[in-house]
């Protein structure tokens, strides 16, 4: 799955929207005190009040939104696993009995239950559906053309969402004309911030690729890896904070610890210019030793041979052949997301521009010296220009 085909999706999850269409929707409500279902209900989702589809269809979009390898994860199905999970997703994605469904998805949440105690009462929800997808490229922002071949995309789409107690407040009743102690006993169910899910099945080349599951995350760079390898039954990701990390022990074991800051963002320029040339691939954009070999040297680091970066990635995978994701391992190119923590002041700094910030000596101390072009400004003073 590549950011386009992810986009997509993404986008149909809006009402009255004539590429998706939601067939079937289950709540399943889950009690800490027992860790048991309390109760679930099914309903056709065009049964389903105006207000409670819109707050539904924002959960789903919220649950969709965030980076890969970040939010989300495409993940692939375990081949090994004990009752895998994979063949009850697939065998509720192409039932047409909606009591099928039902009973599939009810046991799929009894997998979400074992050796698992929620902090709070939980939700689960599944929609169940289709969305559509032209069988040519084209302009998304064109017309549709009558001649469009659409190809419909089943899918089944899962959200996790905790619920929370109401505040008691205080209420002015208008037709008494009194003021009036409100105790709420219902809890809230937290469709803003879903804690997890799932939308299966993934999407490669545009085409559903029923092997592969996307696993969403509230929280970046934290996937829930009970859920993910007990209940999807599924690989481990690493996620993009990982791989960075792996990155950086890489490149200081090849470099040494210490790096300009010049051959740095001659590094990131590097990478960034190897997911730009790949950015319709199938495929995320990769790099294997060989690679990382590459950028290093046309980054003006000494020394660096085939044999030093195979025995890094030995050393710090134990895997030689490993393959980074390109986007995982640099931070965003052209927003400020590259922070230099000092005593004094922390300066933030895209990948783009870190050529014109060094480490100099000057009478003796470290300073950090950045080129600009134009006056800085401090509080709506304009800096005077000393010249050293």
């Amino acid at each position: 799955m590549i950011k386009k085909e992810l986009a997509h999706i993404r986008k149909q999850f809006k009402l009255d929207h004539d590429l998706l269409n939601i067939s079937d929707i289950l709540n399943v409500y889950i009690m800490k005190e027992s860790n048991e279902i309390y109760h679930w209900e099914r309903q056709l989702f065009d049964l389903v009040d105006r207000e409670k589809q819109e707050l539904y269809m924002g959960n789903f979009k919220k649950l969709l939104t965030g980076e890969l390898d970040q939010k989300l994860f495409e993940l692939k199905f375990l081949e090994e696993a004990e009752d895998p999970s994979q063949v009850l997703l697939h065998q509720a994605l192409v039932t047409g009995d909606p009591d099928e469904w039902q009973d599939l998805m009810l046991l799929l949440v009894e997998k979400m239950m074992v050796d698992t105690k929620y902090e709070r009462d939980t939700v689960v929800t599944f929609v169940r559906g289709q969305y559509f997808r032209p069988t040519k490229a084209r302009n998304d922002e064109a017309e549709e053309s009558e001649k469009d071949e659409m190809f419909a995309h089943p899918f089944i789409l899962c959200s996790v969402n905790s619920t929370e107690k109401p505040r008691n407040s205080l209420l002015f009743d208008y037709v008494e004309r009194e003021f009036k102690y409100n105790v709420i006993v219902d809890p809230i169910i937290k469709l803003s911030s879903p804690e997890q899910g799932f939308f299966y099945p993934s999407v490669t080349d545009n085409y559903s690729d029923v092997n592969r599951i996307l696993y969403c995350t509230g929280k970046a760079n934290e996937p829930n890896q009970h859920f993910v390898e007990q209940v999807l039954n599924a690989e481990r990701s690493m996620t993009a904070r990982e791989e960075r990390a792996v990155f950086e022990e890489i490149v200081k074991e090849v470099a040494g610890e210490q790096l300009g800051a010049t051959t740095l963002a001659q590094v990131y320029e590097e990478i960034q210019q190897v997911i730009e040339s790949n950015e319709d691939a199938e495929e995320p954009p990769k790099l294997d030793y060989r690679d990382v070999e590459r950028v290093l040297t046309v980054s003006g680091v000494e020394d660096v041979t085939t044999e030093k970066v195979e025995r890094a990635f030995q050393m710090i995978v134990d895997d030689k052949n490993y393959e980074m994701k390109a986007s995982s391992v640099m931070p965003k190119f052209t927003s400020k997301s590259i922070k230099i923590d000092t005593k004094v002041a922390t300066i933030s700094v895209s990948p783009q521009d870190l050529k014109y910030v060094k480490q100099v000596n000057y009478q003796g101390r470290r300073c950090i010296l950045i080129e600009v072009d134009e006056d800085a400004v401090i509080e709506g003073f304009t800096l005077s220009t000393e010249t050293l």
